[in-house]
């Protein structure tokens, strides 16, 4: 017998919650109050038997649970407004829908994307997350934006931009007990690794940095989705390899640091991928215009 779904209300009280680290913006964006948001989530921990938020004074923080629970439930709610969106407005020009991996929507591509919509109002923009590549063939997505070579039979990929894989870690790792001065350094430092297409990352560098490639089996952590690694190396949880499309925003920011110098051109990167029919369209010649012209921008 397959399990009982929770609560809807409460899926989205949490999807809310979550994204805004608040109850009261979750509340405000629910059209409740922020008792309702916080009964639903309290509700839903019991119904799931587990926590999905650390409160502590007014800061609100996901469980390690949470944070791997979330990227599905967000998928879940894309997928509806997704649906719902083919149902309702199936004749809708302005309504571009573009595919991506998760990871590249977290740390890049949303929080650039309200400049898109202030140059584009009339754009309506959906985007969905997904791991599998884009069967453009049901018309439900108008373009994708893929990672590789740019050999996709019969589609037009546009090339946007590269990577460089480099070690990164929290500013606090250079200053505690074992701090990082040396490569060698790593050997007395937690890993965090990134599986799904990156799990050679550590040992690609390592290499090229001349050291031993057997420091990446020491015990680690890894994650399915890169930017949860990133996010436990800016929680000081250890050292990940970052790739400069998921942490240029963080190092910016002050949230991660590079300690050494060594950085690995990689030979694959990210490509607007379109079937050649949609490709000159209207809505999606101005969004592949604006992506390529934010690809050039350093954060």
């Amino acid at each position: 017998m397959s399990a009982r779904l929770p609560s809807l209300n409460g899926l989205r009280a949490f999807e809310a919650a979550a994204r805004h680290l608040s109850f009261t913006h979750a509340a405000s964006e629910l059209n409740v109050t922020q008792t309702a948001i916080s009964h639903q989530i309290r509700r839903l921990e019991e119904e799931l038997g587990v926590r999905l938020f650390i409160r502590q004074n007014r800061a609100l923080t996901l469980t390690p649970e949470a944070r791997d629970y979330l990227p599905g439930i967000r998928a879940a709610f894309n997928d509806l407004r997704l649906a719902t969106d083919r149902l309702l407005r199936r004749d809708n020009e302005q309504v571009l829908t573009i595919s991506t991996l998760a990871s590249f929507a977290a740390k890049w591509l949303l929080p650039r994307l309200s400049s898109f919509q202030a140059a584009h109002p009339d754009i309506d923009v959906r985007i969905t997350t997904s791991t599998a590549l884009v069967d453009f063939r049901n018309g439900d997505v108008d373009a994708a934006i893929r990672y590789g070579r740019g050999h996709w039979t019969g589609l037009r990929a546009d090339w946007l931009m590269g990577d460089e894989l480099f070690p990164v870690c929290s500013p606090a790792l250079l200053k505690g007990n074992r701090p990082l001065k040396r490569p060698q350094d790593l050997f007395h430092h937690t890993l965090l690794h990134s599986s799904g297409g990156y799990d050679d990352d550590w040992r690609l560098w390592l290499t090229a940095a001349g050291l031993p490639a057997d420091i990446s089996k020491q015990p680690g952590l890894t994650f399915d989705l890169i930017f949860m690694t990133v996010q436990a190396a800016i929680d000081g949880i250890g050292v990940a390899m970052g790739r400069t499309t998921y942490v240029a925003g963080d190092i910016a920011k002050g949230r991660l640091v590079v300690p050494f110098k060594i950085a690995l051109p990689v030979d694959a990167g990210f490509y607007l991928v379109s079937p050649e029919a949609k490709a000159d369209s209207p809505k999606l010649s101005a969004f592949r215009q604006w992506l390529a012209a934010s690809a050039q921008n350093k954060p």
